[in-house]
């Protein structure tokens, strides 16, 4: 095994922990549509989840590498500025955990390190075709290709399920989203967690314990793959809550749509290296395969606020990231300042999350943006508008006649009004 200084230690150590937060963090791209459609329970979906999750750690390496030897150049990274990048990146992942809002915990990532990098070496650091060929483009391309998808795929769906028997129906589709949940997972763990294998690759390359141009050694795989499984495991269960339920309503044949329409996406940019966001993929497959349903919405207020978390993740970790390798520049106690503050901040923010715990217990029965259970989200402008031109939902209109109060019929009301001519 490789020699280890205290700071490559300590940076290894960091990024596993990166790895458990991208974990909890993402398990909702994979589980959130088969938790809120009822096709598996929640604890069985996490453990399936995270199996999934570290078998595809094995599959590829190629997402590694345009880490570990394509975003930045290799010569001028220190240990110490890529334990600035996890810093940047770990606290973004805690505080939009903490608000429930699913941004790309591989753009922290992407924008700790570009953060970090810029400020010990200047801009020549980053390759910048690297950047925007196998980052910035995908991350734009991957919602859209993966919301027109799924949004097709739930018509389809529906229009060759339309003469099917309804029980047959239930559980094929139930079947369907199963098996398409764990090829979700199956792609996030041969994307993601080959994030942390190129971080650590990267660090080991810069702290001389690997030559250059290397591949991640075995038991880098191995340790991220446990990593992101165990974090999965536990459950991110705020952005699943958020992910099932505050985007849009899907039903079973919607969901199967979106997992296979994002899985899809995800495992063909792991194949070409694309460090591709399986937040965005997933995303945008919920929000097209909402569209897909006759009479269907999305929730377009708190789509709004992911789109804002989208685009602050990378300057935002960046921000954070550049700060930190400033802090280590200053020596040993700096690099000790920034590690106690990061462990600072994390706990503050766990605290913080208690006063409202969101499990499997209570996972769908809350919005997650009133808060509140059993308190709706208020109509957007364009959701009234779309709900205004189409039919409702399949068993809306049942519901709604049941609530109503049936008109009041009196003999008085037979008689004349005063602004009917007599």
């Amino acid at each position: 095994m490789e020699s280890f200084s205290l700071i490559l230690a300590i940076v290894v150590v960091t990024a596993l922990a990166f790895d458990f937060t991208n974990g909890f963090h993402d398990t909702a791209n994979a589980m959130a549509t088969t938790i809120s459609t009822g096709a598996l329970k929640p604890k069985v979906a996490v453990a399936m989840s995270a199996v999934l999750n570290l078998v595809g750690a094995f599959l590829s390496v190629e997402v590694a590498n345009t880490i570990s030897k394509g975003l930045v150049d290799e010569t001028g990274i220190r240990p110490e500025v890529i334990f600035a990048a996890l810093v940047g990146a770990i606290l973004w992942n805690l505080l939009t955990w903490l608000v429930g809002l699913p941004s790309s915990s591989s753009h922290a990532l992407m924008g700790g390190l570009i953060g970090a990098a810029v400020a010990s070496a200047g801009l020549g650091a980053v390759n910048g075709d690297v950047l925007v060929t196998k980052v910035l483009l995908p991350a734009v391309a991957a919602p859209i290709v993966a919301g027109v998808a799924a949004l097709l795929a739930s018509r389809m769906t529906y229009s060759l399920g339309r003469r099917a028997d309804g029980k047959a129906a239930a559980k094929g589709y139930r079947a369907g989203q199963i098996a398409s949940a764990g090829l979700v997972s199956l792609a996030h763990g041969t994307n993601d967690a080959q994030k942390t294998m190129g971080i650590i690759t990267l660090a080991l390359i810069a702290g001389g314990s690997l030559a250059p141009d290397s591949d991640p050694p075995v038991w880098v795989i191995l340790g991220a793959g446990l990593a992101i499984a165990l974090g999965t495991y536990l459950g991110g269960w705020r952005i699943i809550r958020t992910m099932g339920k505050g985007l849009t309503d899907l039903q079973p044949q919607q969901g199967f749509a979106a997992q296979t329409s994002a899985a899809t996406v995800i495992l063909a940019s792991s194949h070409l290296g694309f460090s591709l966001s399986t937040t965005h993929s997933v995303s945008g497959a919920v929000m097209g395969a909402g569209l897909g349903r006759k009479g269907g919405v999305v929730r377009w207020s708190t789509a709004t606020r992911m789109f804002v978390a989208w685009g602050l993740t990378l300057p935002a970790a960046a921000l954070v990231a550049a700060l930190a390798e400033w802090v280590c520049r200053l020596g040993d106690w700096g690099t000790a300042v920034v590690a106690v503050f990061l462990m600072a901040a994390s706990f503050a923010i766990w605290r913080i999350s208690r006063r409202e715990v969101v499990d499997h217990t209570n996972v769908v029965d809350t919005d997650p943006a009133a808060g509140t259970p059993g308190r709706p989200e208020p109509a957007g402008v364009v959701t009234t508008a779309m709900a205004a031109v189409s039919p409702p939902p399949a068993g809306v209109s049942d519901h709604l006649a049941a609530t109503l109060p049936a008109p009041v019929t009196t003999a008085d009301s037979k008689a004349p009004s005063a602004a009917t001519p007599v």
